[in-house]
C-alpha cells in the first residue's frame, strides 16, 4: 500500500505473493513465468518487500532455459529491503542485486522509548520512525545508470 501511495499514477505494478523467505520469491516467479502473459510482459525492475525474496526471484530468471529470456530478464534491476551488511548489501555488492533499502533495526529505539515511558515519565509520540537509506546511495545509483 504504501509503494502505491508513493509513486506515479502511469507506472503500473504487478504483484507477485511470497512469504518473506528466498524459496518462496523463487515460486512466486516461477508460477509467473508459467503464464502466457509474463512472455510479452515488460518489466523494467524487479522490487521485493525484503532481500531474500529478490534473490530468489532472481535465481527464477536464471534457471530459465532460453538463453535470450534468461539474459533479458536479468539485465533489470533486481531490489531489496532490510540491507542487513552480509546478505543484502553483499549481494549488492556482488552485483546479484542492484539496491537494497537499509532498514534499521528498531529495537533499541523501542527500548529507548519505553525506558523514557516508565522511568521518566513521559508521554510518547504516537508514531515513531526509523530512517531508511538507500544502499547504494542515490547519487552512486544516479551515476552507474546513466
Amino acid at each position: 500500500m504504501g509503494l502505491r501511495e508513493t509513486i506515479p499514477a502511469n507506472i503500473q505494478v504487478a504483484v507477485l505473493h511470497g512469504q518473506w523467505t528466498d524459496e518462496s520469491g523463487h515460486r512466486a516467479v516461477q508460477s509467473w513465468l508459467r503464464l502466457s502473459t509474463s512472455k510479452k510482459a515488460v518489466i523494467d525492475l524487479v522490487l521485493s518487500q525484503n532481500d531474500a525474496m529478490a534473490i530468489g526471484a532472481r535465481k527464477a530468471f536464471q534457471e530459465l532455459p532460453n538463453e535470450l529470456d534468461r539474459e533479458r530478464w536479468l539485465t533489470i534491476p533486481f531490489l531489496g529491503c532490510d540491507g542487513v551488511p552480509k546478505t543484502g548489501q553483499a549481494w549488492v555488492r556482488s552485483g546479484l542485486l542492484t539496491a537494497t533499502i537499509v532498514i534499521p533495526p528498531n529495537a533499541g529505539m523501542a527500548l529507548e522509548m519505553f525506558f523514557d515511558a516508565l522511568e521518566k515519565k513521559r508521554v510518547l509520540p504516537e508514531r515513531a520512525f526509523t530512517v531508511a537509506s538507500s544502499y547504494p546511495s542515490l547519487e552512486t545509483l544516479g551515476r552507474t545508470k546513466k
